[in-house]
């Protein structure tokens, strides 16, 4: 069986586009996790702290057995094993992975929120998004689709997978 997930990933810092790459790989390596499928990478603008690099940003389609709160860890370590530091909020980063969507689940708890909060407000989300599931529906927000024409942030450059 399994659960369908959607897992954001960005960074902006020692080679992001190597670091996604190589994320991409270790995701289709997690305990009873099959990479479904991938968007390409895309470049964007930094958000909140913007005195730092452009950041390359993706999503991943997984099915997994795993839990939200497990793949929620696999995830933390993935980015540990990639030099992920947290410094301050929006600061520059190796790698960044983020649980979008876990099937239509709504979740709550400390540490993990389903789907992602602030999904639906990001471009650089829901474009790599919307090129891997086209009819996505973001539960308790609508169609992911709708949701990318009422983003005025600013415009995604795709950019190729080449390190």
């Amino acid at each position: 069986m399994g659960h369908i997930a959607f897992i954001g990933l960005g960074g902006n810092i020692d080679n992001p586009r190597s670091q996604l790459l190589r994320a991409f790989a270790e995701l289709d390596e997690l305990q009873g996790t099959r990479l479904l499928a991938r968007s390409s990478l895309y470049r964007s603008a930094p958000v909140g702290f913007t005195d730092q690099p452009d950041f390359v940003n993706a999503v991943a389609k997984i099915k997994t057995v795993l839990t939200p709160q497990a793949l929620l860890q696999a995830l933390l370590q993935i980015e540990h094993r990639h030099g992920r530091e947290r410094t301050f909020r929006n600061a520059p980063r190796t790698l960044d992975l983020d649980m979008l969507l876990y099937d239509d689940v709504q979740l709550q708890e400390r540490g993990l929120t389903v789907p992602h909060p602030q999904m639906h407000l990001r471009a650089f989300v829901l474009q790599p998004l919307l090129e891997i599931a086209p009819d996505c529906n973001i539960p308790a927000i609508g169609l992911a689709e709708r949701a990318l024409r009422e983003c005025h942030g600013p415009v995604l450059e795709k950019i190729a997978d080449a390190a």
